[in-house]
């Protein structure tokens, strides 16, 4: 048996440190080797926050990240917690994501207080596939709470951020206890052969990844069973393959 390396007897050590050998770490794949290559464990990791942003313009509608995360939801089993501070979640458009309506527990919050505080008990319950909140503000000590509820009961988190004024997206640079931290960017559609408007296309940043790289991808959005796909132009491309090679901090 080879001796761990530095860099394997360190995360080790972080690992346990997190508590995390109290638990075996289980993934939810996102289907693509170009992504799952990316994350440690092969998947996006279950009884953990993740963090999901709009770029650009969708730091203030929020349109491509709350699909992203509506993709992820939609691939867990049983019923999703969905925590929004305003009443503009368009249920239909989370179904063409794959997250069907029947499988949606939706929760207005009078404030963001309010909806961290039932995220929080959402994610400790343990029955939900996943718990999303649609937050704008999360500090360090929030944010490691939300994270410390995913971890005791295997519920996929996710810190849906969006904001009023796009001043304030420098917020999502600030640290948090999440995860993973993705961006997700619209780009033109793909194109069609005929006249029309092709499938939705994104740009996906993985900006921080606990024990692993950032990286970016260039992918079609979410079909309805809430799986992402390589744009048929980028399946052979080297580029698409190898993905980023920036280092994420641990």
């Amino acid at each position: 048996m080879r001796p761990l390396s530095a860099i394997e007897s360190l995360r080790a050590q972080v690992r346990q440190i997190e508590g995390r050998h109290r638990r075996g770490t289980t993934v939810l794949p996102f289907g693509l080797a170009a992504v799952d290559s990316r994350l440690p464990d092969g998947g996006l990791p279950c009884g953990a926050l993740h963090e999901v942003a709009g770029g650009g313009n969708g730091a203030i509608d929020g349109a491509a990240a709350a699909l992203f995360s509506a993709g992820i939801a939609a691939r867990t089993r049983g019923k999703v917690l969905w925590c929004v501070t305003r009443p503009d979640l368009f249920a239909p458009a989370l179904s063409q994501a794959g997250l069907k309506s029947d499988r949606v527990i939706y929760l207005e919050g009078g404030d963001e207080k309010t909806v961290l505080a039932c995220v929080e008990e959402g994610l400790r319950h343990g029955g939900l596939g996943a718990v999303v909140a649609e937050v704008a503000r999360l500090n360090m000590t929030a944010s490691r709470r939300l994270q410390l509820a995913a971890e005791g009961s295997g519920t996929i988190g996710i810190a849906l951020r969006r904001w009023r004024r796009q001043t304030e997206a420098s917020d999502f640079g600030q640290p948090t206890a999440a995860t993973t931290r993705w961006r997700i960017s619209a780009l033109p559609s793909t194109a069609l052969p005929v006249p029309g408007v092709g499938r939705p296309r994104w740009l996906v940043e993985l900006i921080r990844c606990r024990a692993g790289e950032s990286a970016d991808f260039e992918l079609e959005a979410c079909d309805d069973t809430g799986h992402l796909r390589l744009p048929a132009d980028l399946v052979h491309g080297p580029g698409q393959a190898e993905g980023g090679q920036h280092s994420a901090s641990a």
